[in-house]
């Protein structure tokens, strides 16, 4: 199979995560029980054919950097799995515009105009024969967000969206890459195994077997630069709504809900702990609570799913398949444009990997 060449906006620590684990698992092959992914074959693309070909970001001390290197610069604080070779690509200065809240400027240790410049971002990619651009923007990234995703557009570039600003869900956004022959998924990435699918199937599992739930919230704690961003409050409307749509979407009646980052805890690191709660009534109107503790680490668990995103992407280019892809923007993003129930999008990704499904 052909290679899929990527570009990425952000090198914080989920693509760090992304990157080494495309080197963890370049050998990886069917035959094996492999911990860790969900496909070792999509749709004949082995993780050894993504080729990572440009990136952005704004640390002066990432830019310049070959991107094997820059995955491991400070603040970037996710576990190191993997050695990455030389992979021969330059970070280069990303445009800041809403990227960086006031609270992050020294935190993220932003470039100024005397040490760097920012380039042509659409040029870039089309120099560097990038066919997917990933978006990996911290949340609250409104402006940046549509600067990068009308960037991929005019180069010709699919867009996967993994924060929760809307992009893949909405029409007008769709409807461009639709017109312009380009799929898009997205949005905001579900982890592997993390807080909100977790919430969907415990939610989910009450309601299939008759228990009403009356409250629940989800709560979580982390201490990355992900969660030093989130402290302020206005940054995280749309993070809220996409969190809290993906749990109260399985429910068939109103549920008071609260979902969201709570905390940042900063000796945690790139550890994410949640505390799940729900209460609800059983026969007899009986009560019955759940209490979980979830600890994980974040960003390893979102690239075991933008893993398998890219393939299907990649896929949708050489099917032509243009637009939204509904089937693997269920299975694998909090707020995609068409919410169904776990089991039905895993089931929809595997007729789509088998030809039987469009998008």
């Amino acid at each position: 199979m052909a290679e899929i060449r990527v570009a990425m906006a952000g090198v914080g620590n989920s693509a760090s995560a992304l990157i080494q684990g495309v080197e963890y698992y370049k050998n990886a092959e069917e035959k094996e029980n492999v911990p860790g992914l969900m496909h070792v074959n999509f749709g004949g693309y082995y993780i050894r054919d993504i080729k990572f070909v440009a990136a952005f970001d704004v640390n002066k001390n990432k830019i310049g950097k070959d991107l094997s290197e820059a995955i491991f610069v400070e603040p970037n604080c996710v576990a190191k799995f993997a050695d990455v070779p030389h992979l021969g690509v330059k970070v280069l200065p990303a445009p800041i515009l809403d990227g960086v809240a006031q609270h992050m400027k020294k935190p993220f240790n932003i470039y100024n105009g005397g040490e760097a410049k920012t380039l042509n971002v659409a040029e870039i990619l089309k120099d560097s024969r990038a066919e997917i651009l990933i978006n990996y923007l911290p949340v609250g990234s409104r402006n940046a967000t549509r600067f990068y995703a009308q960037t991929a557009l005019d180069a010709g570039c699919a867009f996967i969206n993994c924060i929760p600003e809307f992009i893949a869900s909405d029409p007008s956004w769709s409807k461009k890459f639709e017109e312009k022959g380009l799929p898009v998924a997205g949005d905001d990435v579900k982890s592997q195994l993390g807080a909100t699918i977790l919430h969907r199937n415990l939610v989910k599992l009450c309601v299939d077997r008759g228990v009403i739930v009356d409250e629940t919230y989800q709560l979580n704690l982390g201490g990355d630069t992900d969660f030093l961003n989130m402290t302020v409050e206005e940054r995280l409307k749309t993070k809220r709504i996409s969190k809290t749509e993906a749990v109260k979407s399985l429910v068939p009646y109103d549920l008071p809900t609260r979902i969201g980052p709570s905390d940042y805890v900063p000796f945690l690191g790139n550890k994410k702990i949640c505390y799940l709660w729900l209460k609800g009534r059983k026969f007899g109107d009986r009560p019955l609570t759940i209490s979980v503790k979830l600890e994980v680490e974040d960003s390893p668990n979102s690239a075991g799913v933008v893993i398998d995103v890219i393939r299907a992407v990649k896929i949708a280019l050489d099917r032509k398949i243009a637009g939204p892809l509904i089937s693997i923007s269920s299975y694998a993003f909090k707020h995609p444009p068409l919410q169904v129930p776990d089991p039905m999008a895993k089931e929809w990704v595997e007729e789509y990997i088998q030809g039987k499904r469009k998008a």
